[in-house]
């Protein structure tokens, strides 16, 4: 069904359909928090360097975990109408499936605010998945970056979500 009016139904557009950054002011802070994942597949050898710490341009996971941390904390300057949020804790972790050549990238972000972490933590996966690649197309370019999502978010008037079927777990390499 499509709304009366352009902006109807989205909040980052006004009556006219016109982009407008939502203004926060009035809600309350709440701790909030945000989980999100990605995946980069890659060859058996690829990640068996990876794990080894013998890169090409160096020890990969350190390096995506700083890219990571460093794109969560600048989130509103590459998405528009995104809040800057007084970030209060990040975290990066790494699983890997050597079976299927996988690195699963997770991000954790914590905030206390008006509004939540879910973009931080989706640029924050999506950065540490591009660094990841980056530090190693020399020796793979067949890698892919895949399935970029939110997989938990706390806090906030619309309180719990966790995508189901996805483990609730903590990794780090």
């Amino acid at each position: 069904m499509k709304p009366e009016k352009p902006g109807e139904g989205l909040t980052h557009l006004d009556e006219s359909g016109n982009a407008r950054m939502v203004d926060v002011s009035l809600k309350s802070d709440t701790q909030r928090l945000a989980v999100a994942r990605c995946r980069v597949s890659m060859s058996g050898s690829t990640l068996s360097m990876i794990k080894s710490g013998a890169g090409p341009k160096g020890e990969v996971f350190g390096t995506a975990r700083i890219a990571a941390i460093m794109a969560c904390k600048k989130t509103p300057d590459l998405i528009p109408m995104c809040h800057a949020i007084p970030v209060t804790g990040i975290d990066v972790a790494f699983g890997t499936d050597d079976e299927r050549g996988i690195v699963e990238v997770q991000v954790t972000v914590k905030t206390v605010g008006k509004t939540g972490a879910e973009m931080e933590a989706l640029a924050g996966a999506a950065v540490a998945a591009l660094t990841i690649y980056d530090m190693c197309k020399a020796v793979d370019k067949s890698m892919t970056i895949t399935d970029l999502r939110l997989v938990r978010k706390a806090g906030g008037k619309s309180g719990e979500f966790a995508r189901p079927g996805e483990e609730q777990e903590q990794w780090d390499m």
